[in-house]
């Protein structure tokens, strides 16, 4: 039943998303698991064994908001009631609409309020200082943002879903939102976080390869952009960039619309080196190039689904 959930799941959030009044009411299921991680952080961060003390870390909040999900998973049993429920819940946990939204939100402020607008609207999506981007920068990292996210926030839960069902996509969840919070090299999250980073790379390997190759197809069946260049720029360029995963819908994402992404950036005043996805692109990137990038991610998101819904007729038919 994990490929109909998942089938479910996607078709739900992408048509209505995760309501403002819950998340006012109650929460997000990521803002459960970032106070786990707080108070683990809090807690066993300091001192020495800080490395195995991460370790220790990351085993608990995986296990136990994912030994809840197999709970619940297993209280509502079977059913087709309980499959749709599992499904609601699910589609807490990929970000389909929202992504699209934030990046939009940045094209928007491009055009009505100018390169500050730009700069603020897309501080809520990138970690880099925004008041180091101009124009084509602010639009690079809302472009860049989209086709990691993408990886991160949709395929790589839904893939996991797929595999393992709500307790999956749970565990996912747990440990990606460790990476985003701990995972990074700071004085203080170098080796309480390493386990968290490490394993965040291991468990995106699948979806960041899935998601450059939904780009590639996508960019085939979109005016504007270019399948073959797409596939060119994920061969050559995917595997330099610093990342084990990012590089791959970056890459891919650079080719289609001909555009250099990533390259040298600047976070916490600090300029991080690193390879361009896409060498002989334009850098000149504006609000129209985010648009058109949010047209491939859609229809990369859809043919997405379209998998999921083969894979899902495929299972029952076998079964």
């Amino acid at each position: 039943m994990s490929a109909l959930l998942t089938l479910v799941a996607l078709v739900v959030e992408r048509l209505i998303g995760y309501p403002d009044r819950l998340y006012q009411w109650i929460g997000h299921p990521v803002t459960w698991i970032g106070a786990l991680i707080d108070g683990l952080d809090a807690r066993l961060n300091k001192g020495n064994w800080r490395r195995l003390k991460g370790v220790v870390a990351l085993v608990i909040l995986v296990l136990v908001p994912t030994t809840l999900a197999l709970l619940i998973q297993i209280a509502l049993g079977p059913s087709l009631v309980a499959l749709l429920i599992c499904a609601v819940l699910a589609s807490s946990l990929v970000a389909q609409r929202s992504l699209g939204a934030h990046v939009r939100d940045v094209a928007d402020a491009l055009e009505h309020e100018g390169l500050a607008g730009g700069r603020r609207a897309v501080s809520m999506i990138v970690g880099r200082d925004p008041e180091a981007l101009d124009e084509a920068g602010v639009s690079r990292a809302a472009i860049e943002s989209l086709a990691e996210n993408f990886s991160d926030g949709i395929t790589a839960p839904a893939f996991w879903m797929a595999v393992g069902g709500l307790p999956g996509a749970v565990a996912y969840k747990a440990a990606n939102t460790a990476d985003s919070m701990i995972g990074h090299r700071t004085p203080r999250h170098e080796q309480f976080g390493w386990a968290a980073a490490r394993f965040d790379d291991l468990i995106n390997l699948p979806a960041s390869r899935l998601t450059a190759l939904l780009i590639v197809a996508a960019a085939w069946a979109t005016p504007g952009t270019s399948a073959g260049s797409a596939w060119a720029a994920l061969r050559r360029d995917a595997r330099k960039h610093r990342s084990p995963n990012a590089g791959w819908p970056e890459a891919a994402m650079a080719g289609a619309l001909g555009l250099a992404l990533a390259g040298p950036r600047v976070y916490n005043g600090v300029t991080v080196e690193d390879a361009f996805m896409g060498e002989g692109g334009r850098r000149e990137a504006n609000a129209t190039d985010i648009r058109r990038a949010l047209r491939l991610y859609w229809t990369a998101d859809a043919f997405g689904i379209a998998l999921v819904a083969i894979a899902a007729l495929l299972v029952t038919w076998l079964g």
